[in-house]
């Protein structure tokens, strides 16, 4: 092969400086980090959702023995989420006002009990149909249901709602995933980290620290660590769906950081409002946090919905449409 051009190398530096910061989207379920561990790894993606959408997208997809490897996923995922519910109802029913919304039916606590075991152990069994009915039996109770929704007030998973209202499809004997079910799916991984942006929720480690406070501590670290200093960001406000109904009910400046927020209109212009000052706020922390010399490095904001391929397909196709400008303007050629 030929020598490289000028331009093919600068390009080649310039995509080994990128850092994608998506381990900083706006996301909506668990996570935690070391600010040590974050010089030493390139992010690409948050959890398994993420992971998953970029291999429907840009790869093969999944064949069946990867949709069966994500049985056992699944099913932790439900009995998880099971747990997370009848341990937090008799937490509300125990700190909460009006107490007794909050106290799941006598019947019902012999399952709750037995359900709660099973989510706090370290191997799940496989979802039966037997074990599926207790789930939907639980469930369906009022207490557990009021539960829900004050899941805000709990490390409730995203996928709750979803898998409880497919608990018989995913407890068939013969039952292989959907791309959907993948999507859904969560996995906390080592070593990759993903940031909330559940602005009224408090951290997974800590529950006396906000989402959003710790998010934005970490990026205004990263912004200023000089192994960084060269390095383009991406920051991916991801699952932009919840956040359009979380901002409806939940006032933004409930986050400390969001304490100077005016609510302007509602429906959609309020959610656009609210979308706007939450963006302001990361680009007015990447400017206080950058050195003058190094304000023309690339700093991009997309929103993005994992589970809408169109959607996330058109904002990696912006991502790279971006890096190819740049890479053009270092090398002389714009």
């Amino acid at each position: 092969m030929g020598d490289q051009s000028d331009g093919d190398k600068r390009a080649g530096v310039e995509d080994k400086n990128l850092l994608q910061y998506d381990c900083l989207h706006s996301n909506m379920s668990h996570g935690q980090t070391k600010k040590s561990e974050v010089k030493n790894r390139r992010y690409n993606a948050a959890d398994s959702e993420e992971n998953a959408q970029i291999k429907l997208l840009f790869q093969t997809g999944f064949d069946e023995a990867e949709l069966k490897s994500y049985i056992s996923v699944i099913h932790a995922n439900v009995y998880q989420t099971i747990k997370v519910l009848y341990d937090g109802s008799k937490e509300l029913a125990q700190n909460e006002t009006d107490s007794m919304k909050f106290v799941v039916s006598s019947e019902n606590k012999e399952i709750g009990e037995k359900l709660s075991e099973i989510g706090g152990r370290l191997d799940y069994p496989r979802l039966t149909k037997e074990l599926a009915e207790d789930i939907e039996t639980l469930w369906a109770d009022p207490a557990i249901q009021e539960t829900y929704a004050h899941g805000n007030e709990l490390q409730l998973p995203d996928c709750a709602n979803y898998f409880m209202e497919n608990l018989q499809r995913l407890s068939d004997a013969n039952y292989v995933p959907t791309k959907d079910d993948v999507l859904y799916a969560r996995v906390r991984t080592t070593g990759v980290v993903e940031i909330q942006f559940r602005y009224d929720q408090t951290l997974f480690e800590d529950e006396q620290k906000n989402r959003m406070m710790e998010t934005k501590e970490l990026f205004d670290w990263v912004l200023k660590q000089p192994c960084f200093e060269k390095t383009s960001f991406m920051l991916f406000l991801n699952k932009f769906d919840i956040f359009e109904k979380k901002v409806l009910k939940v006032p933004l400046n409930v986050c400390e950081w969001f304490k100077d927020y005016q609510p302007a209109s509602t429906g959609k212009q309020e959610i656009e409002h609210a979308y706007e000052f939450v963006k302001k706020k990361f680009e007015e922390l990447y400017f206080q946090s950058t050195a003058p010399d190094r304000v023309d490095r690339v700093f991009k904001i997309y929103r993005t919905t994992a589970l809408d391929p169109k959607l996330v397909k058109k904002t990696f196709k912006l991502v790279d449409e971006t890096l190819r400008r740049r890479h053009l303007f270092e090398a002389g050629l714009l």
